[in-house]
């Protein structure tokens, strides 16, 4: 039997690779760490992640850090799920272009949005998202066919740039355009996602009692 440990903590990006082992729908082991020197800070978890950041995962032994490369790892690790288009279907331009596009480009510039960083017009090709404005219009392109990125088939590339996208409405790094809180719409009511989302909630709720 393939062992698959997560290491997350319910307030984090971990629920991004939470979601994604829960469509596996495969055994596995959760590794609740705490913020600090007794968790992520911990001489055993910087072994796993010098960064200290999580999630990570062991799958067979091996560690996979950077949440998009564990969604990308699982779809390829597990393919008879169907978490990724084959390599002979077309559709797989569409999910690593999304799925790195989600990666880079919406990453940096929310966080740009966050921290209140101004990049001047003249400058912003030399940066890789080059404006808010132009990477959120690149996203209407992508969500636009529907009703996933990879057309009518779900996969590891919506649990990592929907995670994005949810996130980004919650807070106020992503406005709320109808193309984007329909696709939201559909992703939430999936079942992995739900009984993701309630295991990380109980976890909080646990944690704060």
């Amino acid at each position: 039997m393939q062992q698959l440990i997560l290491y997350t903590n319910p307030q984090s990006r971990g629920r991004i690779a939470h979601w994604m082992i829960e469509e596996l729908a495969e055994p596995y082991q959760t590794v609740w760490l705490e913020y600090g020197p007794t968790g992520t800070r911990s001489a055993d978890y910087l072994a796993i992640n010098p960064m200290g950041k999580i999630p990570s995962i062991k799958h067979n032994g091996l560690v996979v850090t950077e949440t998009a490369a564990i969604c990308t790892y699982l779809a390829v690790a597990f393919p008879e799920k169907g978490l990724m288009p084959r390599l002979d279907d077309p559709a797989l331009a569409a999910f690593f272009r999304w799925m790195y596009f989600a990666a880079g480009p919406v990453e940096a510039s929310v966080t740009a949005r966050a921290m209140a960083w101004e990049v001047p017009e003249s400058r912003k090709g030399t940066v890789g998202f080059g404006s808010h404005e132009e990477v959120m219009a690149a996203l209407e392109i992508a969500l636009r066919p529907g009703p996933f990125v990879c057309g009518k088939r779900f996969s590891a590339a919506d649990v990592y740039l929907g995670s994005h996208i949810n996130w980004g409405m919650a807070f106020g790094g992503i406005e709320k355009r109808p193309v984007f809180e329909e696709y939201v719409g559909r992703l939430v009511q999936r079942p992995a996602y739900r009984r993701a989302d309630q295991i990380n909630q109980n976890q909080l709720a646990s944690a704060s009692s």
